[in-house]
């Protein structure tokens, strides 16, 4: 069984790559280029976006894991996520 990437962090843990709309993430980018970069153009067919961690405060981070990781989880387990969370990832 194949398994589904939505998030991945480089080997020195400055980046984080996540799994992010790719119809979104050229806005994502344009409102804060030194928080949030394009992937590798190879990898732009991909929901894909990065982040530089130290940019980013913990609850910032933890949004855009729980959001990468709501896009490769069926949506009956994203609904009962949010039912279990209803002020947002803790």
């Amino acid at each position: 069984m194949g398994q589904l990437v939505y998030v991945a962090f480089s080997d020195d843990e400055q980046t984080m790559g996540f799994a992010f709309p790719k119809e979104e993430r050229d806005a994502l980018v344009a409102g804060d280029p030194v928080k949030f970069q394009l992937p590798r153009p190879v990898d732009l067919r991909f929901n894909w976006a990065h982040a530089q961690l130290p940019a980013l405060d913990a609850a910032e981070a933890r949004e855009l894991v729980v959001d990468a990781w709501r896009m490769v989880v069926p949506k009956k387990l994203a609904r009962a996520y949010d039912l279990a969370h209803p002020l947002g990832p803790e």
